[in-house]
């Protein structure tokens, strides 16, 4: 299956960043960009104090809104944690899950963040399963083994037919606010060898998922990146707290 049958999402991550101001502002910025490219799906993910206000804001446009990270839980006593079903109230569509940041900073094993994707589904909601290697992985080589490794963690929980209602995030560790950025090649040979991966157990959802690239894309990188076969958006970092790169990403994929 060809790039051009699977939708190009963007998706925009503003990990620790913004107040209220800015999220009025940078939504209020991206509103017409999304509605000038109807056929490229966009979604933002701020921090979670700021879901209900960009709910909100949303309301009217067609930009979906996405979270950055979930508990395990439901409910209980896990002070400072939110649920699946906490943002499902808010319109919360996307999940991002197993973000590099988490998995480092945060220590997340490949067992957590399979179980915190089953969990996403669950409640209905779409998980992002980011995975990617970091710069010693990849000086060794090791780039494949590493998210063959990440995605079969998923596998062996949900089973290969999770991927139905999923989007793979490859987030090559050594390009994200480092400045570097993989080439459209270089990127190209991962995200063909994840769908190949997957095909190896089912060549229709393979053929199916979108996998976004997710290391410091621009609005200068995006075209190139988009270009290729089995590049199928963006999971963009730095550049999705600035409209005009924002919107420039955005375009790219119409």
């Amino acid at each position: 299956m060809t790039q051009t049958t699977r939708q190009i999402l963007v998706m925009g991550n503003w990990k620790l960043n913004g107040n209220k101001a800015m999220v009025a502002d940078l939504i209020g910025a991206l509103k017409a960009p999304a509605a000038e490219c109807p056929n490229v799906a966009v979604a933002v993910c701020p921090p979670v104090l700021f879901l209900g206000q960009a709910q909100t804001l949303l309301a009217d446009s067609l930009i979906a809104l996405g979270a950055q990270d979930v508990d395990l839980n439901s409910v209980g006593a896990f002070t400072g944690e939110n649920s699946a079903a906490m943002y499902k109230e808010f319109g919360v569509q996307y999940v991002l899950v197993g973000h590099s940041e988490r998995r480092t900073l945060h220590r997340e094993s490949d067992a957590t963040v399979a179980a915190k994707f089953a969990v996403v589904q669950t409640a209905g909601l779409t998980p992002v399963l980011c995975i990617g290697e970091t710069d010693a992985q990849f000086e060794a080589n090791e780039t494949q083994a590493v998210v063959e490794r990440q995605l079969q963690a998923v596998i062996d929980h949900s089973g290969i037919h999770a991927f139905n209602n999923a989007v793979i995030a490859y987030e090559p560790v050594w390009a994200i606010g480092t400045g570097k950025t993989a080439t459209p090649d270089i990127a190209q040979k991962v995200h063909a060898a994840i769908r190949t991966f997957l095909a190896g157990f089912d060549a229709a959802i393979a053929a199916k998922v979108q996998i976004l690239y997710g290391g410091s894309v621009k609005g200068a990188s995006a075209a190139g990146l988009f270009a290729m076969s089995d590049i199928d958006g963006a999971l963009v970092g730095g550049a999705a707290l600035q409209a005009e790169e924002f919107a420039a990403i955005i375009r790219a994929g119409a």
